[in-house]
């Protein structure tokens, strides 16, 4: 297996979707659909492999490509589009086991309509392939009430009709066929109908549903309401059928979509060629930013890079944001609300989890360029002069206000590290005061990193929001250090990023990485705080029992629970033991506390 492919399969999404296999001449070998992209893809590597002909392609792909959509059925009608599209030549191998029913309308005179499996290259017409057999059979039941059509196998010639070949039969008497064998119905006729069916089968329900509540508005009128129901169900059932037939809404049609996310590196654009509501093209790719292009720069150029490439002459393009350029007879549309604006937050899906699979091949392949990338994208977003190499976070952490402690935890190059964590206990403040407690702190810290000659952080996280920055700031601004290094808080309830003197937060993405960081600085000083406050609190409970016994200091504590590690153990303690540890005085005292009557 080549590294590149290797690479791709570690980064799969694990959405449902579409993937592509491609050879080392670039052709497409294979399109499927999975509803867990990633233990799809990856099942094909496996050692235990069924079948020489699934072998002998996993041995040709050298790239493969996804398109992830909403649902496992989303997924099936677009595979099904891609294949009827590109014809890939694995697709016809290995799915001869499991092949979609089609409707057929022959390539013949008065021609038959019918559900089949086999598609025979003779001029005939095939739509679908269909999901379900049962949604095909419902549209063709539909159709067969809709329209009287012939189902016999005679060659309806010009000639032997005039001749009188034929004789109408039972079908012609109860009423499901016009009798074209006997020219009661004209080929003009006929084909009128087949035009009409053509729509239906291409999502045009119109003119099905206005006959069909034609016929049962009749009767009703009439009287007769089990037909009148009968009637009502088939519509029900052709309006459901026509809202899960297509990927989006069968009204778009013939519009290109595109989808757009970037960062401060790159660009990742993704395009849509929609056809009869359904996705019969789908491409994603990276542009880099070379001058600190715009988006809109990026979007312009690529919207007519990528028509033209793929030779698309919609009249209508949806797009995620207004662009200033003008193309002669397209219409630029950036939708507000409805399917269309949802069709181009797919797109932009598509995109941002591209972006998310080249950045985990990035953050393998080459983590230093990963780091770059993170510490640029954070320097931006938090408006700071350099980038944040060196954070710093603090938390504090007490239960009614006892056992206060304070955590500071390091991030460097966005990892931790854990060498340089630090617990502040506090030495001027009683009770639970967050806010004391943070300026006494952050002073401790700062001042003595300034007496020291450490080299300070680019930035310090606080958790907490304006009240506990407020706290921090004064310390930093007694020390000479405010506006020197940039601070901010993050409260936890909307992940809000506050700055000093502004009353306005800040949000980021959730998915920012950004966010991420500073997410996990945080969730790491609160942890490293908690930890530290539940060992003191212990070891204060402990040491309570202790202090009670007379004569026994602080320093003899330290030493019994060094050696003996719990109270229970110094409690079971011989005094031959005791006084190895203390010496017979003290050991005396000890146990006779514990001993005594």
């Amino acid at each position: 297996m080549n590294p590149s492919l290797e690479l791709q399969l570690k980064t799969l999404p694990s959405e449902p979707g579409v993937y592509r296999y491609y050879d080392k001449n670039d052709q497409l070998l294979y399109v499927g659909k999975a509803k867990h992209l990633k233990k799809r893809v990856l099942s094909y590597f496996n050692k235990n492999l069924p079948g020489y002909r699934i072998k002998i392609m996993v041995g040709k792909i050298v790239r493969l490509e996804t398109t992830i959509v909403n649902s496992e059925y989303d997924a099936l009608l677009l595979e099904n589009n891609l294949i009827k599209e590109h014809r890939p030549f694995y697709n016809v191998l290995l799915k001869d086991d499991k092949t979609y029913p089609w409707i057929c309308i022959k390539n013949e005179s008065f021609p038959r309509i019918f559900l089949t499996r086999n598609v025979i290259r003779d001029g005939s017409e095939y739509y679908g392939p269909y999901a379900k057999v049962r949604p095909a059979k419902i549209l063709l039941d539909t159709i067969k009430h809709i329209y009287k059509l012939r189902t016999c196998n005679l060659n309806l010639s010009p000639a032997k009709i005039a001749e009188g070949k034929y004789k109408v039969c039972l079908e012609y008497h109860i009423k499901n066929c016009e009798g074209p064998c006997e020219d009661l119905e004209s080929k003009e006729d006929y084909d009128e109908k087949i035009d009409a069916i053509r729509g239906i089968i291409k999502g045009d329900f119109r003119k099905a549903k206005e006959y069909l509540v034609n016929q049962m508005m009749k009767f009703a009128e009439n009287l007769k309401f089990e037909e009148a129901q009968t009637i009502k169900e088939r519509l029900d059932i052709l309006e459901d059928y026509q809202a899960k037939n297509t990927v989006v809404n069968p009204n778009i049609d013939d519009v290109d979509v595109f989808g757009m996310t970037s960062d401060e590196a790159a660009a990742y654009v993704n395009f849509f060629k929609i056809r009869n509501g359904n996705i019969i093209q789908s491409f994603t790719t990276e542009i880099k930013k070379i001058l600190e292009e715009t988006d809109e720069d990026i979007m312009e150029e690529a919207l007519i890079e990528i028509r033209q490439k793929f030779g698309s002459d919609s009249k209508e393009v949806l797009l995620p944001f207004h662009l200033s350029v003008e193309i002669p007879n397209v219409k630029l549309i950036v939708p507000k609300v409805g399917d269309k604006k949802r069709i181009v937050e797919l797109s932009e899906k598509n995109a941002k989890e591209y972006r998310l699979e080249k950045l985990k091949q990035v953050q393998i392949v080459d983590p230093e360029r990963h780091t770059n990338r993170i510490m640029a994208e954070m320097q931006k977003l938090l408006r700071m002069p350099v980038e944040p190499r060196h954070i710093e976070g603090f938390d504090n952490s007490n239960i009614q206000g006892t056992n206060p402690v304070s955590a500071c935890v390091v991030f460097k190059d966005g990892k931790p590290s854990k060498a340089d964590y630090r617990i502040f206990h506090p030495k001027t403040v009683e009770g639970a005061n967050d806010f004391a407690t943070m300026e006494e702190v952050i002073y401790r810290r700062y001042k003595r990193m300034l007496d020291e000659g450490e080299s300070l952080p680019q930035l310090i996280l606080i958790d907490g929001g304006k009240g506990q920055l407020s706290s921090a700031v004064k310390s930093l601004r007694l020390l000479g250090l405010y506006g020197k290094i940039t601070i901010v808080g993050i409260a936890k309830r909307l992940e809000e990023i506050f700055f000093p003197e502004d009353s306005i937060p800040l949000y980021l993405d959730k998915k920012s990485e950004t966010l991420k960081i500073l997410q996990r600085v945080r969730d790491e000083a609160h942890r490293f705080g908690v930890k530290h406050h539940r060992t003191r609190r212990k070891n204060s409970t402990i040491k309570s029992e202790l202090e009670e016994i007379p004569g026994v200091g602080e320093k003899t504590i330290e030493l019994l629970l060094s050696k003996l590690k719990s109270v229970k153990r110094i409690k079971e303690s011989s005094l031959e033991t005791l006084e190895e540890i203390l010496g017979k005085s003290k050991a005396m005292v000890i146990w006779e506390f514990f001993n005594g009557n």
